[in-house]
């Protein structure tokens, strides 16, 4: 009985934690496949603002099949909204496939400006390695200032922007968060797939084309 007891209570604290864990909030990228349609970034958007998700940062761009763009979108929510956030967006009509994913799920990057006194970069021996550290690469030199660009991490980004700020950092600006997802074979099976189920009508040609001369005689 006791034996019993403790396995049931095991369970439960099992099963406690699993709901706890989908009710959490964490990060999740969106990984959407859609057609270039006109005002779709507006309808996405407005998708979010209903159900007041904050877009924490949003990336389009082409996909790996022509025609076809991705749309890479970043939240903080739980797991059980960004689920039934997915399937909404899936009625779209113009977005043929919605993906959520971990940071653990994905390979991610973010780009990186930062416009630096050219002295400082000249003069600090620290600040030279401190790029070199993070990888930063040149962009733009002028007698005044330099402009670097780099790619990471938020984290790697931020503890950069950091150091940056303590010698007179000028500018900065992060692009958006762009994503790979690790078990992914990409959307060219799901094109086919779709092109199966509704494939484009048949081309019929005019049936008078080549009796114009009858057709169009008085």
């Amino acid at each position: 009985m006791d034996f019993a007891f403790k396995k049931s209570a095991k369970y439960f604290q099992l099963f406690g934690a699993l709901i706890y864990h989908k009710m959490e909030k964490q990060e999740f990228t969106i990984t959407l496949y859609t057609e270039n349609s006109v005002g779709l970034i507006g309808r996405i958007s407005g998708i979010f603002s209903r159900r007041k998700i904050n877009i924490e940062s949003l990336n389009t761009s082409p996909s790996e099949v022509e025609g076809i763009h991705r749309f890479t979108i970043l939240i903080n929510e739980t797991e059980e909204v960004v689920r039934k956030l997915c399937r909404q967006l899936e009625k779209q009509i113009d977005i043929l496939k919605a993906y959520f994913n971990t940071d653990d799920e994905i390979v991610w990057q973010e780009q990186a400006l930062y416009k630096v006194p050219a002295n400082v970069v000249t003069e600090k021996v620290y600040v030279e390695r401190l790029l070199r550290q993070y990888g930063a690469s040149t962009v733009v030199i002028r007698q005044d200032y330099i402009v670097f660009e780099t790619a990471g991490h938020r984290e790697e980004i931020d503890r950069l922007t950091e150091e940056l700020n303590k010698y007179g950092l000028i500018e900065f600006v992060r692009g958006a968060r762009i994503a790979i997802i690790k078990n992914s074979a990409g959307i060219h099976e799901k094109v086919l797939e779709f092109e199966k189920r509704e494939p484009s009508p048949e081309l019929i040609e005019n049936e008078y084309l080549d009796k114009r001369d009858d057709v169009f005689t008085m």
